[in-house]
């Protein structure tokens, strides 16, 4: 519940603060005065995006803040969830805009985003002016009216969780279908593409290998020169060094004896000539295992040509990665041969996540035909007494395709009189028809949604008399029912009926003009309503006529 309300510099109010009630109470002013100030005001709160000339001439920052009485409602997740303190008998929402374009925002004077004040607002105020009239020609709002009247929030979240699923598993379906379509036209090119590396009987750096053999065979005279030369030295006949190094340790080994000292000397010639023996072996080997052969020097060339070719043409620097890229080649491939089997399991899944939501807006579609028919009662009832005796109000509901709301398109259908088939209610219904619909409406929503506060802006165009009466006594009603509701209104009948009064005027000042606001006790409200009745001369009648209407509160 809305208890005050502080502006500041916003538009023509210079400074305004002012205390509210619970319950119906009414605001009253002439065109012009500041009402659509104020309320511009409110609707800041309820997070509507700001424009900074809305700050008044010549200030350079303009404050809107509002106290809420929350105790009467469970709203302590919002506050836990956005890290907010929590006061439920004093709630302070805060709206600041400058000069400079800046705007910010508070809840409990803790700074937050324009989202997280746009939530709380619309759990804390819902405003219904002249143009949410035109609601009524919608399908969501048409839609979630009777939602809200079917109490189905869980039910609805749960499909619309399973829709999202269902969704989801079209969009996997269809992508896999997207990717198999285009690997299939490239399916020839991977083939042959396949082949080729396969053909190439590639090992991971055979082409370091091949291409030190090649190295090899490019210079096997000179290599075979090497190795000759070597073996001379050590074989040679006169001077071979093997056969002087045994000279050697048989020399020395023939005085260790009487030498002692010279043992391990003598030990370390014998193993020197071991070792040159054994390299003298290996070096013979090689020499006689060391030739040219044109065929393999041929193949090897052929070899690396191709694997450089085929380097160049995948865009690769080694064999490693022409294996790497085979291997990628052939996982495409396995993925095209399997892809039927694939896309066969995805399309149950999604068909069984579809069969899911099918389910689920079943349900949504009974409960929905339940909450029509309590709808289509209530509401020719209401409208009954609202002046409208013969009105019909009926609602169709339609089979659709799966959607993010269910399977079904809801209609209200209206006809003021029984001898007129009903047609959609946009169409046919008058201003002053609508209005009483929409309230009517908007009374059956307010018991199902514990909404504090409810503002309506001159929700009585097209009405007078009696039924203006009658529309008051329902927002009366409605706010004897622990929620507030404030009422802007040019209808005595309505104004005579509101727990509080207040009066917007426009006040000229040494600055300009400026908007105020107060409430209307006693005789200044008597006054009021009866210049509502009579203009600006008040006579005795509208006195008596406001006296006698104020006594029917």
């Amino acid at each position: 519940m809305l208890k005050q309300l502080y502006i500041k510099n916003f538009t023509l109010i210079d400074a305004l603060n002012i205390q509210f009630g619970s319950g119906f109470s009414v605001i009253t002013g002439e065109t012009g005065a500041g009402k659509s100030i104020i309320l511009g005001a409110i609707a800041l709160l309820t997070g509507q995006r700001a424009d900074s000339r809305s700050i008044k001439s010549g200030a350079e920052k303009c404050i809107i803040e509002a106290h809420f009485d929350l105790s009467k409602y469970q709203m302590q997740d919002f506050f836990q969830e956005n890290g907010v303190d929590y006061d439920a008998n004093d709630c302070i929402v805060r709206r600041e805009l400058t000069a400079a374009g800046k705007s910010r925002a508070f809840i409990n004077d803790t700074p937050v985003q324009l989202a997280q004040m746009r939530s709380l607002g619309q759990q804390l105020v819902d405003i219904h002016s002249q143009h949410k009239n035109l609601l009524l020609q919608e399908e969501d709002f048409q839609l979630n009216v009777v939602d809200t009247i079917a109490e189905n929030h869980e039910l609805l979240e749960k499909y619309r969780n399973g829709f999202k699923a269902y969704k989801e598993a079209e969009k996997v379906v269809s992508q896999l279908q997207e990717a198999i379509e285009k690997a299939k036209e490239n399916e020839d090119f991977l083939r042959f593409q396949l082949k080729e590396l396969t053909d190439a009987a590639l090992e991971p750096e055979m082409d370091v290998a091949l291409e030190q053999e090649r190295e090899t065979l490019s210079h096997v005279e000179d290599i075979k020169s090497g190795l000759f030369i070597a073996d001379n030295i050590l074989t040679g006949e006169q001077a071979g060094v093997i056969e002087r190094l045994k000279e050697a340790s048989r020399a020395l080994d023939n005085i260790t004896d009487v030498y002692p000292e010279i043992k391990e000397v003598a030990e370390r010639t014998e193993s020197c000539y071991i070792e040159l023996k054994d390299l003298s072996r290996e070096i013979g080997s090689s020499v006689e295992n060391i030739d040219f052969d044109p065929q393999r020097f041929e193949h090897i060339n052929h070899t690396l040509d191709l694997i450089y070719a085929l380097e160049k043409k995948h865009h690769a620097d080694s064999v490693d990665e022409l294996i790497r890229i085979r291997e990628e080649i052939a996982s495409q491939l396995d993925h095209i041969n399997n892809s039927d089997e694939e896309l066969k399991e995805l399309n149950e899944k999604r068909d069984e996540q579809m069969k899911v939501c099918e389910n689920l807006a079943r349900k949504l579609t009974v409960q929905r035909q339940k909450a029509a028919a309590i709808i289509e009662k209530e509401m020719m009832q209401r409208l009954a007494q609202l002046g409208i005796p013969h009105a019909r109000f009926g609602i169709s509901m339609e089979k659709k395709a799966l959607s993010i709301n269910g399977t079904d398109k809801i209609g209200f259908l209206f006809s003021a009189n029984t001898n007129t088939p009903m047609q959609p209610a946009s169409e046919v219904a008058s201003g002053g028809e609508i209005a009483r619909v929409m309230l009517s409406l908007k009374a059956m929503i307010s018991t199902a949604v514990k909404l504090p506060t409810i503002i309506f802006d001159e929700i009585d165009t097209g009405v007078s008399g009696k039924i203006a009466e009658c529309m008051a006594m329902i927002m009366q009603e409605m706010g004897n029912a622990e929620r507030q509701v404030i009422s802007i209104t040019h209808l005595p009948q309505i104004a005579a009926k509101g727990a509080r009064h207040y009066k917007v005027f426009k006040e000229e000042t040494p600055q300009g003009a400026t908007s105020r606001m107060q409430i209307l006790d006693g005789e200044e409200r008597v006054r009021e309503i009866a210049q509502m009745l009579s203009g600006s001369d008040i006579t005795p009648a509208a006195v008596s006529n406001a006296r006698e209407l104020l006594k029917r509160q």
